[in-house]
């Protein structure tokens, strides 16, 4: 729903030019190509539970500077304040998106399941204008638990009020979403519009 890469993108397009990062790489580009490969690895481990949220948020800027010979504790630290000040207020939604949520708010009842950190997915969902879609949001941070584990599934059913044979779970990672939701015993659908292994919802 949500376009994490236009999105994060255009938030590294501001970065630039904020911080006058042309003196460390060429373009806005250059700088999120590294960003995202760094942050694909720390999700991870944060999902495993062997980093913190404060640690991955700051270390995937750490990484990136560092990659371009440009460490610097305290950029680093401002890139991330920044970054999820400006991210979330992006608006880019995958193309159909309304159209779909519009049939599907019809006929059925939709709810979120997110990995993504709870303040900036109240960012993202209302200043997008998706959250009107949706009857109840469950987070990992509030759930006390990630997915892919079987635990926010369970909750995120029982606060719905609906049954596991009669629940679909559609999601853009193969392996937190569409596994995890299968071991759980919930139909499953594998969205990827961008054929990217980027998650949309993970990653801030």
């Amino acid at each position: 729903m949500w376009d994490f890469v236009a999105n994060s993108n255009e938030a590294f397009a501001d970065l630039f030019a904020r911080y006058q990062l042309d003196n460390i790489a060429k373009s806005p580009a250059m700088l999120h190509d590294s960003y995202m490969r760094h942050n694909e690895a720390l999700w991870d481990l944060y999902r495993k539970g062997k980093v913190n949220k404060a640690f991955l948020r700051v270390e995937r800027f750490r990484l990136m500077l560092s990659d371009f010979g440009a460490a610097n504790e305290a950029l680093a630290q401002e890139l991330s304040v920044a970054y999820l000040e400006i991210a979330p207020q992006k608006t880019n939604l995958v193309e159909g998106c309304i159209e779909t949520l519009d049939y599907l708010k019809t006929n059925y009842h939709l709810h979120i399941i997110t990995n993504g950190f709870s303040e900036v997915q109240d960012v993202k969902l209302n200043k997008s204008g998706l959250l009107p879609y949706f009857n109840k949001v469950i987070t990992s941070d509030g759930a006390g638990v990630q997915k892919p584990k079987p635990g926010i599934f369970h909750m995120a059913l029982a606060s719905a009020n609906a049954q596991k044979n009669q629940s679909i779970m559609i999601g853009d990672d193969l392996k937190v979403d569409i596994i995890g939701a299968k071991r759980y015993g919930m139909h499953q659908v594998f969205f990827e519009p961008c054929q990217t292994k980027a998650s949309g919802e993970g990653y801030l």
